[in-house]
């Protein structure tokens, strides 16, 4: 089975939730290391029922870049959409998944409403449904302003 682009922005979301928790020194590598990680668990496991290429670990890896080189950029104009939160205040996988979908947005041909839908489904998958609202209020705004 190939790796459909859900599979890569989960990778995303992932790796943007461990650089927010320990900022990575050099991109590159900390790209590689995931990846590695990802292969040695397809190994030891069995399998992961896909077959890894390097079409979705690119797709995964240019979020990633795109993120982490704008995410200054990227949290002033969403914390300028949060009404009475704080960025600081949400929870770890709710500020990856919002940097993504923002990036996303601005910076891919991907239509906005798979975007935000796609945020709304990481949302629910990694964290919370109740953290849904709070992310597609967001990208709702911002998708009208970008």
């Amino acid at each position: 089975m190939q790796v459909t682009r859900r599979q890569s922005r989960e990778w995303a979301v992932q790796m943007l939730t461990a650089a927010d928790l320990n900022p990575p020194e050099n991109v590159e590598e900390f790209i590689v290391s995931f990846f590695s990680q990802v292969n040695s668990l397809d190994k030891e496991d069995g399998g992961l029922g896909f077959e890894i290429d390097g079409k979705s670990i690119e797709f995964a890896a240019e979020r990633v870049r795109g993120v982490l080189a704008a995410k200054d950029e990227l949290d002033a104009k969403i914390s300028s959409f949060l009404e009475d939160w704080n960025l600081s205040r949400l929870g770890t996988v709710e500020r990856a998944v919002l940097r993504l979908g923002a990036w996303e947005l601005s910076n891919s041909d991907v239509p906005k409403a798979v975007v935000i839908n796609e945020a709304i489904d990481l949302t629910k998958y990694f964290a919370s449904s109740r953290s849904r609202s709070i992310v597609n209020g967001v990208l709702d705004k911002y998708a009208k302003e970008s």
